[in-house]
């Protein structure tokens, strides 16, 4: 059954109308439309199904691509559009002026799609690029975010001439001579659609991210996104308006990849006083053996020790010759090996405890690890809780904190009977 003769059967039906050609012309189009939309509904179910079908073969899996960026529903989506421009003829009521702007408005739909559909091919073609070998190397991202941004600005022209029924190059002369104003005018509006449409195709910032921008005083989560401003609500509750454009041209911190990965970074040293650094006897060395997370490290530690000191021969015998086990880095190895063991710290991530450079306030030994959660409140009573517990510890190694001299420290040193002071 063909377009035709199902519409002379409608019309047919429509006879009785025939003495209000408003009212006709009206159920008319009502009727096109529903039979466009149909149609439309028809053709996207039975072009999506045998694509489907089709990238289902090794050869053609590019096509699941294609299905990813909905190009073919783009395309399915002109089949209404398509239907009402061709099937205007066949209502003889409307008056050719009707049928000329109701045609301009489903071309300009059927446009509309033509663009949508070309933009999504191209983010199809891109996702097939991105996995070939030349894509870790040369990235043509950019080139085609530039495509579409000419394809969706002469899509836009064409649509809007389509409407008013005008040429398309009559729109692009007016909009040539009138540029220098409307950069002037608006200027920022458009620095701001710019960057919003970089963020976003990008995917650099999303509602709920929390970012953080030291120069604006933004340090929080993103509450909205606009095209002039970004609202980001800061943890005191205050709220941040930064203009879009301010985010493409000065840098700023997004926290979302640590809140995706599973864990957040502990990153703390702790000062140790330079002069409690020795070697350990001994004595001391037996008595690490019983502490559970040094045996293998002290047993290990010994035995490689006394085969490097017995292949010096008789220059070992001075102790300046021979390596010995240190305070310092036992200690080490046992807040390696304690933050291994750590229940709420994340296993398959970097995880270690490092000796930094000498410095005036004593020997930094850095503390680098990844807690299991991104909870601000959880991770700040994890890392307060290791850091208690390793600072309790030292002494059982000979060591301890470095801290600078106090009020009550020079007080101590002061004589307890001022009579018996030393004459300045």
């Amino acid at each position: 059954m063909n377009i035709e003769y199902f519409w002379q059967q409608t019309l047919a039906f429509l006879g009785g109308l025939d003495d209000h050609p408003m009212l006709q012309a009206g159920a008319s189009l009502l009727a096109l439309l529903a039979i466009a939309l149909i149609l439309g509904r028809v053709a996207r179910f039975l072009v999506l199904h045998a694509v489907k079908l089709l990238s289902r073969q090794p050869a053609l899996h590019w096509l699941s691509d294609f299905l990813h960026n909905k190009v073919f529903h783009r395309l399915a989506q002109m089949t209404p559009s398509l239907v009402v421009q061709f099937s205007l003829g066949l209502i003889p009521v409307l008056s050719d002026s009707s049928k000329h702007v109701i045609g301009n408005i489903a071309l300009a739909f059927t446009i509309l799609f033509q663009v949508l559909a070309l933009g999504a091919l191209l983010n199809a073609l891109l996702d097939i690029y991105a996995r070939t070998e030349h894509a870790r190397t040369r990235s043509i991202k950019g080139y085609v975010q530039l495509t579409k941004m000419i394809l969706y600005i002469f899509g836009a022209i064409i649509i809007v001439a389509t409407l008013i029924d005008r040429s398309p190059l009559l729109l692009l002369s007016g909009l040539g001579a009138m540029s220098a104003v409307i950069l002037l005018v608006y200027k920022d509006t458009l620095l701001s659609f710019v960057a919003s449409v970089q963020l976003t195709s990008n995917d650099m910032l999303r509602v709920g991210d929390w970012i953080e921008m030291p120069q604006v005083g933004a340090d929080g989560d993103v509450v909205d996104i606009t095209l002039h401003t970004v609202k980001v609500q800061n943890f005191d509750k205050t709220i941040v308006s930064i203009p879009t454009w301010r985010l493409m041209s000065e840098s700023f911190k997004n926290w979302r990849g640590m809140q995706q990965s599973g864990g957040r970074r502990i990153k703390r040293s702790l000062h140790i006083d330079a002069s409690g650094v020795r070697f350990l006897d001994e004595q001391e060395q037996l008595r690490l053996t019983q502490v559970r997370l040094l045996t293998g490290y002290v047993s290990s530690k010994q035995a490689e020790l006394k085969a490097w000191n017995a292949a010096q021969g008789e220059v070992a015998e001075l102790s300046a010759n021979q390596r010995r086990m240190t305070n310092l880095g036992t200690f080490r190895a046992y807040a390696l090996a304690y933050l291994k063991a750590h229940p709420d710290i994340q296993p398959d991530m970097t995880c270690m405890v490092r000796q930094m450079e000498a410095t005036a306030e004593g020997v930094p030994l850095e503390i680098y690890c990844f807690t299991r959660t991104t909870a601000w409140a959880e991770y700040e009573r994890i890392q307060g809780d290791i850091f208690d517990y390793l600072l309790a510890v030292l002494p059982e190694f000979g060591l301890s904190l470095y801290q600078k001299p106090s009020g009550t420290d020079l007080r101590a040193m002061l004589p307890t009977n001022p009579q018996n002071a030393a004459p300045l």
